[in-house]
């Protein structure tokens, strides 16, 4: 079963897959996505926190991501993409969250809608991110 924060990031990933791909506003995209099946089980605070974060941040966290990718984030598929920056943002906004769950959440999200080895993929940016972020924690985590 899932857990509502999965289920946020799922959302959130929906979300920001339109967002990347048409441009629509948050406003529009939570109005469709609040009909989608499963919607109700979402942490909605997290899943706001996470589009609206990641839509005004976007910028910055493609900045922060851009050392840690091969290719320019535009030519990132549009899951791994929006995967990518919503772990980027729990990485960088959410210091609670520790950054091996962050890590692991991204590659179950995207093993659920990425393409075959996209997971291996986010793992790797985000680890790498993640020691760029995390450093005190991964040192702490004995790592």
């Amino acid at each position: 079963m899932k857990s509502a924060r999965r289920r946020s990031r799922e959302f959130a990933v929906q979300g920001l897959y339109q967002w990347l791909l048409t441009g629509a506003d948050a406003v529009a995209i939570v109005t469709q996505l609040q009909s989608a099946p499963g919607f109700g089980k979402a942490d909605r605070e997290h899943f706001d926190t996470l589009l609206q974060g990641v839509i005004r941040d976007a910028k910055t966290l493609d900045t922060q991501l851009t050392p840690c990718i091969d290719r320019p984030s535009a030519e990132l598929s549009p899951i791994e993409h929006a995967v990518l920056l919503i772990g980027a943002y729990e990485l960088t906004h959410h210091i609670e969250i520790p950054y091996r769950v962050v890590i692991n959440e991204a590659v179950e999200v995207t093993k659920t809608f990425g393409g075959t080895d996209g997971y291996k993929y986010v793992n790797g940016v985000l680890d790498q991110l993640a020691a760029q972020l995390r450093a005190v924690e991964i040192k702490q985590a004995g790592r």
